[in-house]
């Protein structure tokens, strides 16, 4: 069904109790496994806990990586560890499904998050005397939703469900609601729960519902209650007929819900059998389906031996109808426990697996069938092994009901299938593709860098285009970023490993991207070309095929012949002027547009001689119509002057070369010129073949190295005026337009103004000395671009420029760098961009075949950071209550866990003003000093909001009574840094300024 009612599942990400992500809790279920245990020891401490209780938990739910998050340490000790774990959770799920969280920013997606409200409140605000604002947020139980919201800038809506253990099928309800009203375009359901006191669980016992040894046994003879257990998990949903337009993966597909209520029943805990029965009706008339079409339902299945009754009893209400064979029933509690307020999101992502991979595991505990429930009459039958599904269409059932009578039931059903483009068979080699990495630290990133060589390394060999571009869309989003070239996935696990294990190694594929880089396109002018230059691009790349191809259409009716057949047949006549000054153009356009393709457009061009007739077409000065006319017509007035000219390289500046030039006589002298200063030591005469031998050996006499170039007549000289007038006259009809973006002139060695570039402008362009290096000295001068990218066959400008002297850091790069140039290279010139800070438009590298996302390992967080401590006794705190907002009070983390809070130590900041501001900084935050600094972001590097802001002032003024007067409104412009609140405040103190 791909219908309007279709929703997609098309990312997973959970984290239950011996199986953290998606594959592991596969995994697990598939093994049978067990994941019931006893309690950790560091949840004991404090919280009423005996030593004999069992059930199934996460082992380490303090660790916390609030760096990524801009959360300081003290609001992340206040923090519901529920919270902490659905952030990371909505981060990897969102990645799994094929897009990077940091690209939804600021969309409509929504949240719907299930949660059975915060025993961390219950822990953490008994003591009203230990309560701060970081508390009040953080045990919020609509800050499970909201958090993410906020920290992933989600403006969709945002909303937290209790109905108890229905809660996260509930969330999910609303959100295939939400996406089918057209409320969000995206949105992330799931559910959380932890066991943090055995309150409930003593409920549990009270009531006759606990079981003994802390596992639910579902649909068992053996059938003996409740054992609790953590969890959480989060699903990203899409209406289906958008995610299969944008390529991504689906589990499954969410066919229709329903909600409802058992009213007024035989009790408000007690589950009530018709009110079961009418959701999952109602449920089934909304997916447009008969009952005899579900294959297997995962039930509620708690193990309580009247709750398991009741449910069959429902499901036999409405299956016990002809069909070929038994409708399956499970749950997963009997592997995990009962997650309560996950209960729900963990049966909707064990179905979705289910249906993904055609399999449904064998239920647990499920070999001693409770006769009770007389499964058989009733069209069921309990999954006491696993069940094949067929291929085609397969329908499946989700349960969870709520203590409460709330009821939520789900309707899923397989993939759709989905035709793949074949990839092309003419390739000689596998294509090359970029795989990028990001990282919010450069710890982050050498860590990220080695959990995807771990996960590359465990996949058969073979192409790795797939696998790059699914990287493109998904790990690009962080400031820290690398990328690597690869065909295949040996030598890209091989890459990833040595960069992760080699800082060195690693700083030449990594970067620090503050912004994206200024560009200047460099285009190379004739001496350039060779016969089949950019034919291995050609071959590999769809987007320079096209431009090329246009190019030569454009140009064949002036040339009488084609220039792509020139090149790709490696004919010498490449060599020819008549051939060469279009081969060059056709290559220097086609390249200007394939780096378009991608994303890179220059912020400035400066093109050598000829090159300028393609610069003028990327400056939006000429058309290409026009350029081809002239350039056709260039080449042949060049190519008819007589022959007998040259050029000589010298190893000289401009002075020197001219000094030289004075010595000869007066005769000689007049058919020699400069043609063109390329920078330090690199100056080229033009003249007669005879007089540039005198030169020559004039030259040498002095010391001074030279060479004859390869061409056919002496450029920029005297000897071409012949052709001058007929090719101004030609010039003349050309519309004559000032460049839409800098550009660097070689003709003037300066920058133009609104100066078009106009008949007389071409003429002399033709004639006059090509001021290379003063053109590039402008350009850098004008905008310092950070990357300077050659565009032509032949890396020949990018190493003159690397000769001037250039700014360091400025990035030299070349897309097409040689006669054997082709995809590789392209895809590095891709890969330093994007490290440098741009974010191209990676699609064009790839074949559309190749454009197929691929299960990447998840994002590995930080573990180094642990926000975990007992509550405080009531009675050891009615002597001496702490500040409630001083660090290592309630709302924090111990000192050893997230800094001392402190004041700066004696060796730091020599002005008292930034000192005591780095000091309340540090309190307020219950940052490491060492973090804290004059350029340190308030808002983008700690995270600060309205509340830190306000107690910020307060801790400054206790430091600086000085600064009571100024108000918050006065202080805020200035909490752009550290160092820029410390000016200011600097400032009022000295010149005692008063509101």
């Amino acid at each position: 069904m791909t219908g309007p009612g279709a929703v997609a599942v098309v990312g997973i990400d959970c984290v239950f109790p011996g199986a953290v992500g998606a594959e592991s809790f596969w995994e697990l279920l598939v093994r049978g496994g067990d994941s019931i245990g006893e309690l950790p020891a560091g949840r004991r401490e404090g919280t009423g806990f005996d030593a004999s209780v069992r059930g199934g938990f996460i082992e380490d739910i303090a660790t916390f990586d609030n760096d990524f998050f801009t959360v300081s340490p003290r609001e992340a000790a206040a923090m519901d560890p529920q919270h902490r774990l659905l952030l990371q959770c909505a981060w990897r799920a969102l990645e799994d499904s094929g897009q990077s969280p940091a690209a939804l920013a600021g969309s409509d997606t929504g949240v719907f998050v299930g949660a059975m409200g915060s025993e961390w409140a219950q822990l953490h605000m008994a003591d009203h005397s230990r309560v701060t604002p970081q508390l009040g947020a953080g045990t919020s139980s609509c800050m499970a939703a909201n958090r993410i919201s906020y920290h992933l800038d989600l403006k969709g809506p945002s909303l937290a469900v209790d109905t108890a253990c229905s809660s996260s099928l509930v969330a999910v309800h609303l959100a295939v609601n939400s996406l089918l009203a057209g409320e969000c375009g995206t949105a992330l359901a799931g559910g959380v729960n932890l066991v943090l006191t055995p309150a409930i669980g003593r409920v549990y016992a009270q009531m006759g519902l606990a079981a003994p040894d802390g596992r639910c046994k579902p649909f068992s003879a053996d059938a003996d209650g409740i054992g609790r257990s953590d969890g959480a998990g989060t699903v990203v949903l899409r209406r289906l007929e958008d995610a299969l337009a944008d390529g991504q993966r689906v589990y499954a597909v969410i066919r229709g819900s329903a909600v409802n209520q058992d009213g007024r029943s035989n009790g408000v805990t007690a589950p009530n059998r018709w009110s079961q029965r009418e959701v999952v009706a109602a449920a089934y008339r909304r997916a447009g389906v008969t009952p005899d079409r579900i294959r297997f339902i995962e039930a509620h299945g708690t193990g309580t031996a009247l709750g398991d009754i009741i449910e069959c009893a429902a499901l036999g209400e409405l299956h016990a109808v002809r069909r070929p064979e038994p409708c399956a029933i499970g749950s997963v509690k009997g592997n995990l426990g009962h997650t309560e307020g996950a209960a729900g999101i963990a049966g909707l992502i064990k179905v979705a697996l289910a249906l993904h991979h055609r399999l449904v595991p064998a239920s647990r505990h499920a070999v001693r069938e409770n006769p009770q429930l007389r499964l058989a009459e009733r069209g069921l039958s309990l999954l006491k092994a696993p069940l094949r599904l067929p291929a085609g269409e397969v329908l499946a059932g989700v349960s969870s009901f709520g203590m409460g009578g709330t009821n939520a039931h789900a309707v899923l059903a397989a993939a759709p299938r989905v035709r793949r483009t074949p990839a092309r068979r003419t390739r000689t080699a596998a294509p090359v593709g970029v795989f990028t990495v990001s990282g919010d630290t450069p710890e982050a990133l050498r860590r990220n860098l080695a959990r995807q060589a771990e996960a590359v390394a465990r996949r058969p060999r073979g192409d790795a285009a797939a696998l790059c571009w699914t990287s493109n869309k998904v790990k690009t989003g962080l400031g820290y970023r690398a990328a690597i070239t690869a065909r295949d996935t040996a030598e890209l696990a091989t890459a990833l490993r040595a960069a992760a294990d080699d800082a060195q190694l690693r700083a030449g594929i990594a970067d620090r991207a503050w912004h994206p880089p200024v560009i200047g396109f460099l285009f190379s002018g004739q001496g350039a070309q060779e016969p089949g230059m950019t034919a291995g691009l050609y071959r590999d790349s769809a987007a320079y095929r096209r431009h090329l191809d246009e190019a030569d259409a454009a140009l064949a009716p002036h040339l009488g012949g084609s220039v792509r057949d020139l090149i790709l047949d490696e004919d010498p006549a490449v060599h020819r002027t008549g051939w060469a000054q279009p081969a060059l153009f056709a290559v220097g356009y086609a390249l200007w547009r394939t780096l378009g393709d991608l994303g890179v457009h220059p912020d400035a061009v400066l093109g050598h001689s000829v090159g300028e007739f393609a610069a003028a077409v990327a400056a939006g000065a000429l058309t290409l119509e026009d350029a081809v006319r002239l350039i056709a017509v260039r080449a042949r007035l060049m190519e008819e002057l007589p022959e007998g000219g040259g050029m000589l390289s010298v190893r000289a500046d401009e002075a020197e070369a001219r000094e030289a030039l004075r010595t000869l006589p007066h005769a000689v002298r007049r058919t020699v010129s400069v043609a063109a200063v390329n920078g330090p030591g690199s100056t080229v005469l033009s003249g007669a073949l005879e007089t540039l031998d005198t030169v020559a050996a004039a030259l040498r006499a002095s010391g001074i190295r030279s060479s004859g170039l390869s061409v056919s007549h002496a450029f920029h000289s005297p000897l071409t005026e012949p052709a001058l007038d007929r090719f101004a006259e030609s010039a003349a009809g050309v519309a004559c337009t000032a460049p839409r973006i800098p550009f660097a002139s070689t003709r003037y060695g300066r920058m133009l103004g609104d100066e078009p570039l106009d008949a007389a402008y071409w003429r002399e362009q033709a004639r006059e000395p090509v001021l290379f290096q003063a053109a590039l000295d402008a350009l850098m001068a004008d905008l310092m671009p950070g990357v300077l990218i050659e565009i032509g066959p032949a890396p020949q400008l990018v190493q003159l420029a690397g000769r001037t002297g250039l700014p360091g850091g400025v990035r030299l790069l070349h897309p097409a760098p040689g006669l054997h140039a082709g995809g590789a290279d392209l895809a590095e010139t891709a890969a330093a961009l994007y490290r440098c800070g741009l974010d191209p438009h990676w699609q064009e590298l790839y074949e559309p075949a190749h454009r197929t996302l691929e299960r990447l390992a998840p994002y590995a967080f930080s573990t180094e950071r642990r926000y975990w401590h007992a509550p405080v006794p009531r009675a050891a705190t009615m002597t001496a209550a702490p500040d409630p907002a001083a660090p290592g009070g309630p709302g924090a983390a111990s000192p050893a866990d997230a800094g001392t809070g402190a004041p700066a130590a004696p060796d730091g900041p020599e002005d008292p003003v930034l000192g005591a501001v780095i000091a309340a900084v540090v309190e307020v935050g219950g940052y490491d000093p060492a973090q804290v600094g004059h350029a340190t972001r308030f808002y983008a590097d700690l995270g600060f909001d309205s509340v830190m802001i306000m107690q910020l002032k307060d801790r400054v003024e206790s430091r600086l009574p000085q600064t009571g007067s100024v108000t918050v409104q006065q202080i805020l412009p200035a909490l752009r840094t550290v160092g820029s609140l410390a000016a200011f405040l600097g400032e009022w103190i000295s010149v005692g300024a008063t509101p």
